[in-house]
């Protein structure tokens, strides 16, 4: 379209030589693309100054903080400037738990030999989880555990990662062993800060503990010492 023309015709006139939603005009020694709303010189001139003023100013790094003047006695940082500086606050847990779980059928497979080297295996699974681990115990057919439970991870993901890891490792070490697997299911209880020491004595006389009461009879008052309803026909696997 040229140039004079182009200055003269309306928004109507301009959507006949429209092509794609944009016009094609000559100005000056290069060819622009011009928007369609553009229906002025005025506008155009205003868009292709916003245009340079946008290429002139450096593009921020979004690896340098970018400080911010904050003024005002009650002004705060804005949440992207907190973001950026790496200032957002803390998420703190202090979250102790008694673990237990029985193997399959509650067979009495762990000898104190096998003992020796899966409570320490157990706390490290636990510690590369991300937990930290203060006591691991038990005696032939079941284990307990305390440790303080990381706030990015579940209980139920750190007890599967505990069976799967340990089980595989338990069928390498004994043919007796091969077929080896613990129970489906589990016993976390949350303990405060204050019974950690009682926590880790009653771990550590597990076997003097186990010499008047099974394991059955020690889950059963867990699960009444803290109100937990249960079907027996459902505990015990």
């Amino acid at each position: 379209m040229p140039r004079d023309l182009l200055m003269k015709v309306g928004y109507s006139e301009m959507q006949d030589y429209a092509l794609n939603g944009a016009i094609l005009g000559a100005f000056g020694s290069g060819k622009i693309w011009l928007d369609t709303d553009l229906v002025s010189r005025k506008s155009w001139q205003r868009k292709r100054k916003r245009q340079r003023r946008n290429l002139s100013q450096p593009r921020a790094k979004p690896w340098v903080c970018q400080t911010t003047q904050i003024r005002g006695p009650k002004a705060r940082p804005s949440l992207a400037h907190a973001i950026n500086c790496g200032d957002m606050p803390q998420s703190l847990t202090f979250v102790l738990v008694h673990m237990v779980f029985s193997t399959k059928d509650r067979v009495p497979l762990l000898t104190p030999a096998v003992r020796a080297e899966l409570h320490p295996y157990l706390a490290t699974v636990i510690r590369n989880a991300g937990c930290e681990c203060y006591r691991v115990g038990g005696v032939a057919d079941h284990v307990h555990l305390a440790l303080r439970l990381s706030r990015t991870l579940t209980t139920a993901k750190l007890v599967q990662d505990l069976k799967v890891s340990s089980s595989q490792w338990l069928k390498t070490k004994s043919p007796t062993l091969a077929h080896f697997s613990w129970q489906r299911g589990y016993g976390a209880f949350s303990v405060g800060p204050a019974d950690l020491e009682p926590l880790r004595h009653y771990i550590d006389t597990q076997e003097e503990h186990h010499r008047t009461r099974t394991y059955q009879e020690e889950y059963r008052a867990f699960l009444t010492k803290y109100g937990i309803d249960f079907d027996e026909r459902y505990v015990w696997d």
